[in-house]
């Protein structure tokens, strides 16, 4: 293969004279794909040393963000935006290493709790260091640049609902709260 071939170029070329009203599709699809197997690839050699992968990273990162270092287990899945199973196969391992503590929530016996350890602090307070010094792998991007990817990936995820739209006020509701029904949309009973 020539140093300047890129398969993602080649798959557009061949989309554009199959389907080209799909191509440009595509090819950002697939672009995504393959940037997000970079940019794992970095980041899992930038936290090696600390012996995390990105997942216990980032559930060591939440718990540390917390004010009292702990979280019920269900709520890190929501905010980690991952299966619960994946939460608690994460925790496990930081438990095995002393880094993180799981024990019953006190207010509810049913609630599983996931605490930081001081050890966890330091090891994610070094581990955060190493991933800013690299720019979470993409230091080839201004902040600029970051900044518009960031807002373009954002407009993706809410157009497939993975967050709600500002513009939809239903969609800033606190969780279980309700908001009055806007004005210019009528009131229908329901039977």
């Amino acid at each position: 293969m020539p140093d300047s071939f890129d398969p993602i170029a080649e798959a557009h070329r061949q989309w554009s004279i199959r389907w080209p009203a799909h191509a440009d599709h595509m090819a950002a699809v697939t672009s995504v794909m393959r940037v997000h197997q970079l940019l794992l690839a970095r980041i899992e050699a930038a936290l090696q040393p600390y012996g995390l992968t990105f997942a216990a990273y980032e559930a060591l990162r939440l718990l540390a963000f917390t004010r009292r270092g702990s979280l019920p287990m269900g709520k890190m899945g929501e905010r980690l935006m991952v299966h619960p199973a994946s939460v608690t196969n994460a925790i496990r391992r930081l438990e095995q290493r002393g880094l993180v503590e799981r024990h019953a929530s006190a207010e509810d016996r049913r609630v599983v709790l996931a605490t930081i350890t001081d050890g966890g602090r330091a090891v994610a307070r070094e581990a955060t260091t190493a991933l800013n010094q690299a720019n979470f792998g993409i230091a080839a991007l201004s902040r600029d640049e970051t900044a518009q990817l960031t807002a373009m990936l954002r407009h993706v995820r809410r157009a497939v609902g993975d967050i709600p739209d500002p513009a939809d006020r239903r969609s800033a509701a606190p969780v279980g709260g309700s908001l009055p029904i806007p004005a210019e949309r009528p009131v229908v009973p329901r039977p």
